[in-house]
């Protein structure tokens, strides 16, 4: 057994003092004398007794009562009445960037019937709650949202609702449960984010106010309201519920919309409806028909009773249509009737329709002939809307496919239907372009009288109607009817071409023949000529030889006198000389005389003489000149006859002929001798 520890007296002392400690600090802190905050919390308080007894009216007391204090407990040290108050602590607010907080009071002045959100034109400090008593402010949820930041708020009186959690000061799980809803509501609205429409995506929002007064009777949208900067309740795009309502905003549905940007809104206040931007293309006009605005002057005049035309911004069809562009346009509060200003077309066929599909419902126009048939008619009709009539036609008809199916439709088939009554089938096929010519011209007019300008009409070709075979019988009679017709032409025009193919024969043997006729004639046309050249050679060579000869024989000739007048002189001269010496010489001289004279005549006769001489120079150069030409001795080409120049030539060559056989007689060929003759005489 172990000895006992006895305990000194200053031990004693100091555990007497831990225990008496340690009691305080439980007395103290059962009974809320010393309370420690963090900075980043606060405390609520809730007295729990109070001289001044319980709350009478209200949830928070104001004036000391036992119940919920106004003011919170911030962080560090607080010494507090023993048994009075009971700390309740709890989280600062913090609302992210970018996200918003609601907030719901417990207590403040109840909303009146017409009131969704309470107000906070004087009581918007949710950090001051006895501020917010004071100055009027009101229980349930708040118009004023919370932004980025944040608040040290009494989770008593105020319940703040964000994206991550519910601050508040629980009291009951029916309580939990509604502030559950509120938020689930709130988050199905994406109410913790703000609204962003992005330029991309070309949006807009559609703006419906949940709180203020309703729209006066008869109004659907409800009007714009402080969109101006300057004005002193600019709301800034609903963002500012209170400016909004004190501008006279209405609840409901609103004219205004939302472009593009960030919007913090209360969603509890306003929801957003994200619609497409309104797109006018190329080729089109928007026609506004607004249901909202002012009532307007009907601008169309008096005799034209089709609905109200109005200046733009007025209740009606605006008189003035939109132009190609995108709009921020708010379909709720208007219609927008697209029209076309290019041509565009118009079939009446079941299988085709245009691009702008206004002829899907039309099928072909059904006839009845003046012979009983009842062909079925396919059209296309060319249409052009004048862009600043685009509003009378809306005006009048409503849309433009109203506008063909019960106005154009029927007045088009009617017109044709006339026409066919006063053709015959086969009149109608074959007056096709004639009646698209005339229809055009005719329903022009018609067309005129509804804002309408009718470019063209075009017609197809009418065919059987339900399975019908008259028509093919008709057409296939046409068809058997023009092969005859065809055939009877084909008929004349093949002996037209067979009288014409013999004629060509004819004239292409004679061309034939007429060569050959013209081949022989240019022939002996060209040996004509060939024989006229050679003559004109030969009675050139012929002349050039004859005179040649003569100057020959001449110059023998002259030869011949000069030498005997030479001889004759040296003879004279010897005679003188002998008569000088006394004709002692006489005889020698008179015997040399006659030895020379004979001498002379035998030389001369030697030569031939001057007649000789001169054939023997012309038959020389005839031989040369045939020689040389290469000429034929015999012609090979006769004529019959002996004038003319032919004749010339066969005496030319028997003179030659005669001028050899002379020449090896030995004698003087007639021929020559008689020019001969004829020169020396």
């Amino acid at each position: 057994m172990e000895a006992p520890v006895y305990l000194s007296p200053m031990e004693w002392m100091a555990i007497e003092i831990a225990i008496a400690v340690v009691a305080l600090t439980i007395i103290f802190r059962w009974s809320g004398v010393i309370r420690y905050i963090p900075n980043d919390r606060l405390g609520i308080l809730e007295k729990l007794w109070s001289f001044r007894g319980s709350v009478r009216h209200g949830f928070i007391a104001l004036s000391g009562e036992a119940g919920f204090q106004p003011d919170v407990v911030r962080g560090g040290l607080h010494f507090f009445m023993p048994f009075q108050y009971s700390m309740h602590r709890a989280n600062l607010v913090t609302i992210p960037q970018g996200q918003i907080g609601y907030v719901f009071a417990r207590d403040g002045k109840p909303l009146p019937p017409t009131q969704t959100l309470a107000s906070n034109i004087e009581a918007d400090d949710f950090q001051d709650v006895r501020g917010f008593l004071v100055k009027g402010g009101q229980k349930g949820p708040q118009r004023k949202i919370l932004r980025e930041g944040t608040y040290a708020i009494n989770l008593a009186q105020f319940i703040v609702l964000t994206a991550q959690s519910i601050y508040a000061v629980n009291l009951s799980s029916s309580e939990q449960k509604l502030f559950a809803d509120m938020s689930t509501l709130i988050t199905e609205r994406n109410g913790f984010e703000p609204v962003v429409i992005h330029d991309a995506e070309d949006m807009i929002g559609i703006v419906t106010i949940h709180d203020g007064p309703a729209l006066p009777d008869g109004e659907i949208i409800a009007p714009t309201v402080a969109n101006d900067p300057k004005d002193q309740n600019f709301h800034n795009n609903f963002q500012d519920p209170e400016k909004f309502l004190n501008a006279g905003g209405y609840r409901g549905r609103q004219l205004q919309v939302l472009a593009d940007g960030s919007y913090f809104l209360n969603r509890i206040f306003a929801t957003v409806e994200l619609v497409e931007k309104t797109i006018i293309g190329v080729g089109t006009v928007g026609v506004v028909v607004s249901y909202t605005g002012r009532r307007g002057a009907d601008i169309s005049g008096q005799s034209y009773r089709h609905g109200e035309l109005v200046e733009t911004g007025a209740r009606g069809v605006w008189s003035t249509p939109l132009l190609p562009g995108k709009y921020a346009f708010n379909t709720y509060a208007g219609n927008l009737v697209i029209v076309p200003t290019t041509n565009f077309v118009l079939k009446w066929t079941k299988e085709q329709f245009g691009e702008h599909r206004l002829d899907e419902n039309l099928s072909e126009v059904s006839l009845i002939t003046k012979d009983a048939f009842e062909p079925v008619l396919p059209l296309s009709v060319v249409v052009h809307i004048d862009y600043m009539k685009a509003p009378l036609v809306v005006q009048r008809f409503g849309d433009i496919k109203r506008l063909v199916e019960q106005t154009l439709d029927p007045m088009v088939s009617a017109y044709f239907k006339n026409i066919a009554q006063t053709k015959t089938l086969i009149e109608l096929l074959q007056e096709r372009s004639e009646i698209q010519r005339k229809s055009g011209e005719e329903m022009r007019e018609k067309f005129a009288s509804y804002s309408l300008e009718l470019q063209e009409v075009l017609i197809g070709t009418p065919r059987a109607n339900n399975g019908q075979n008259s028509i093919e019988q008709i057409l296939i009679q046409l068809r058997e009817r023009q092969i005859a017709v065809e055939k009877v032409e084909t008929y004349k025009l093949q002996e037209a071409a067979a009288i014409q193919e013999r004629t060509l024969r004819e004239k292409e043997a004679l061309a034939e023949q007429q060569a050959k006729i013209t081949t022989s004639a240019l022939t002996i046309e060209i040996s004509e000529n060939e024989g006229k050249a050679q003559l004109a050679r030969t009675r050139q060579q012929a002349e050039t030889i004859q005179v040649t000869a003569k100057a020959e024989a001449e110059k023998v000739r002259l030869a011949g006198l000069g030498e005997a007048d030479r001889i004759k002189a040296i003879a004279l001269a010897d005679a003188e000389r002998i008569k000088a010496t006394g004709f002692a010489d006489a005889d020698k001289v008179r015997a040399v005389g006659l030895a020379e004279a004979d001498a002379t005549e035998k030389k001369v006769a030697a030569f031939g003489g001057p007649d000789y001489q001169l054939n023997s120079q012309v038959l020389m150069r005839f031989a040369e000149a045939i020689e040389n030409g290469r000429l034929p001795l015999v012609p090979q080409i006769q004529v019959g006859g002996s004038g003319g120049e032919k004749g010339a030539t066969n005496g030319l060559v028997e003179m030659m002929l005669s001028m050899l056989v002379a020449d090896r007689l030995g004698r003087q060929s007639p021929a020559v001798a008689a020019p001969l003759s004829a020169e020396q005489n």
